[in-house]
């Protein structure tokens, strides 16, 4: 199989016209999608290629991106909106939540509702305040999404891959740190990643460290520094924020005992409460210590000249580590 070294932004437009060449239903919308490619140029050639209908400028109004969604899922598209920054989510979290999320329970089961809900999202890079809040949190508690967050070139070809041609909607976020990053190796050809399964980013035996989008590279720096110390850290990537995949995180705790989930999101947001609550359900007579929690703080997300003394880092990752390794 043929494969490019990509970065996670090129991955994603290269699913993106994939998916558009496979089936002429799938439609691109979104505010600067079109002619400019998208703030990120995550939509860049899709315009000259496919042309105005199919690769489209919409107003300045998320509400009315969330409307043209939907009455094109009503006539049997495959409709792939982009929200600029998730920030700007509120605008339009009736069509989304209210509406979208719905249709397939209003119909008894007979209705699909194949809506893509793309957006860049995640802090660390400078951005302007509503552009970096981590809110996915609000998406994984509303019945009737799927929320998926990649932290890589491969895995975001192959989620988005699977999250255009799924018959529900799904949330698709993407970290802006992640765009440009780091390169990885990609496959040209299709392929698809199993929306609601974690995977295993790192193997170890003392202790499972579970983070999804960025917060997995922060997991990965401190489970390879925590290695020199002596420690084997196992990382999960989550993938996807709703479902969770319980079953990958309580096997890897039935062999470490010990639990550390991570995530950008304030304490009381993103989807770690959740998490904890099922673990200890599930796995609270394997666990040889109390679970620990690592999270930003619980205030709006601050200004970018201290953004970074706000963000959980991997000396954070290693803290929490340390503390329940030596309990």
């Amino acid at each position: 199989m043929a494969s490019n070294n990509l970065t996670m932004i090129h991955a994603i437009t290269q699913a993106l016209e994939q998916e558009m060449e496979r089936d002429e239903k799938v439609m691109v919308f979104g505010e600067d999608v079109g002619k400019n490619g998208g703030v990120f140029r995550a939509t860049e050639g899709l315009y000259d290629k496919f042309g105005e209908i199919r690769s489209n400028d919409t107003p300045l109004s998320e509400s009315a991106i969330g409307g043209m969604a939907f009455g094109l899922a009503v006539q049997g598209f495959r409709p792939v909106m982009e929200i600029q920054f998730f920030g700007f989510v509120f605008e339009v979290m009736d069509e989304i939540v209210g509406q979208i999320a719905r249709q397939r329970f209003r119909s008894g089961g007979d209705r699909n509702f194949p809506v893509t809900i793309r957006s860049p999202f995640g802090g660390g890079v400078h951005t302007p305040e509503m552009h970096a809040d981590s809110l996915e949190g609000l998406m994984a508690q509303s019945p009737g999404l799927k929320v998926v967050i990649p932290s890589n070139p491969y895995d975001a070809k192959g989620l988005l891959t699977a999250a255009i041609r799924d018959p529900d909607p799904v949330v698709f976020l993407e970290h802006m740190k992640l765009y440009r990053s780091f390169r990885q190796e990609v496959p040209e050809e299709q392929y698809e990643l199993e929306i609601g399964k974690a995977n295993v980013a790192k193997e170890g035996s003392d202790v499972t460290i579970a983070a999804y989008g960025y917060m997995v590279r922060e997991a990965l720096k401190a489970a390879e520094e925590l290695e020199a110390d002596g420690i084997s850290a196992e990382v999960i990537d989550l993938r996807t924020v709703s479902p969770v995949d319980y079953d990958t995180i309580v096997e890897s705790i039935q062999k470490t005992n010990r639990f550390v989930f991570v995530q950008e999101a304030q304490r009381q947001a993103g989807v770690g409460g959740q998490v904890i609550a099922e673990v200890s359900i599930r796995a609270i007579l394997h666990l040889e210590s109390p679970i620990e929690y690592i999270s930003a703080p619980d205030t709006i997300y601050p200004f970018g000249e201290i953004e970074n003394e706000w963000l959980p880092n991997s000396e954070d990752i290693k803290e929490a580590v340390n503390k329940t390794i030596n309990f």
